[in-house]
């Protein structure tokens, strides 16, 4: 097997230049600013980014302001990866005609759970389909937290959202997390990742690799929401870090169709570990959080995950 090609060995290899910059208007401790800032600084300045209607829209495009260093494009919520394929052969033709020099420019999307789920999903799929050389990012905070904390195909079971209610029958969301990046793999594209801002060097790695490979790439990120998750804004790297510790987010790639576990956990937390830190969780019984653990178990045994803790 070939040598695992690692393009920063640490977060000082980084370059010190920002392309997503200081200004925005995100909740302190939001996931998705800090996922975004690191990997901008993986991809560099050569690129085009398109963003759909979303919190990373709203919080870094207050007209006049805007905190993106590089050409950007405010898009509607369910066709960032229709406008993204749209661009990329846009940028192919002046080239071939002349038009425009010939040389990489990296074209990413970069969306919500809402806008790429289930919104944009048919445009997603689509373009992964047609082969269309770009980079798909999506920024998992699992729920439409801009419009107000609703459920998305993202959210996990057992959440609490204003469209999941808890109650006396229901105990939130009823209905188990969507695979976006099974989803992605199934289309036998070139790069799929999952990646956290908790391990910042292997998001970068991802980001750089999947940027670098020739047609399209999928990066699943999950990204804590301050007011959605309800937890204290000093937390989300911690609860991000113990979503992977506990087998609920592992962090894995599939390149060329091969799967490959990329932060390997010896032995699982448990996952009361990381449900009791949430607000949006805090309602549910031991035998529901029982519940969450077995289907944990279960998925961590196909991806050949360690066993857990006793």
């Amino acid at each position: 097997m070939a040598e695992k090609k690692v393009f920063f060995k640490s977060l000082k290899d980084l370059p010190k230049e920002d392309f997503f910059v200081q200004g925005h208007r995100a909740c302190p401790g939001c996931g998705e600013t800090i996922a975004v800032r690191l990997i901008m600084k993986a991809v560099g300045p050569n690129c085009i980014v398109i963003t759909p209607t979303g919190c990373l829209e709203v919080v870094s495009s207050p007209y006049p302001y805007t905190s993106w260093a590089v050409p950007w494009y405010h898009v509607a919520f369910e066709n960032a990866a229709a406008v993204a394929s749209g661009v990329e052969a846009g940028l192919k033709a002046l080239m071939r005609k002349g038009k425009l020099e010939k040389k990489r420019i990296h074209v990413i999307a970069i969306a919500g759970d809402g806008g790429t789920a289930d919104i944009g999903l048919q445009a997603l799929s689509g373009a992964l389909e047609r082969g269309h050389d770009f980079l798909y990012v999506c920024l998992d905070n699992e729920a439409y937290m801009n419009t107000g904390i609703q459920r998305s195909g993202s959210t996990p079971y057992g959440a609490w959202t204003t469209t999941s209610a808890v109650g006396k029958i229901m105990p939130g969301k009823l209905q188990w997390k969507k695979n976006v990046p099974a989803i992605a793999a199934a289309h036998d594209i070139p790069y799929v990742a999952t990646a956290c801002p908790a391990y910042p060097l292997d998001l970068v790695n991802k980001a750089k690799k999947a940027v670098e490979i020739d047609g399209p790439a999928y990066l699943h990120v999950l990204t804590p929401c301050v007011p959605g998750w309800r937890i204290p804004s000093n937390l989300s790297i911690k609860i991000a870090r113990l979503a992977v510790q506990t087998g609920i987010f592992p962090l894995y790639e599939v390149e060329d169709g091969r799967l490959h576990v990329t932060v390997k956990v010896p032995k699982r937390k448990h996952v009361k570990e990381y449900l009791k830190l949430q607000g949006r969780f805090a309602h549910l019984t031991d035998g529901e959080i029982e519940k969450i653990q077995k289907r944990v178990d279960m998925e961590s045994e196909k991806l050949g995950l360690g066993p857990r803790e006793t």
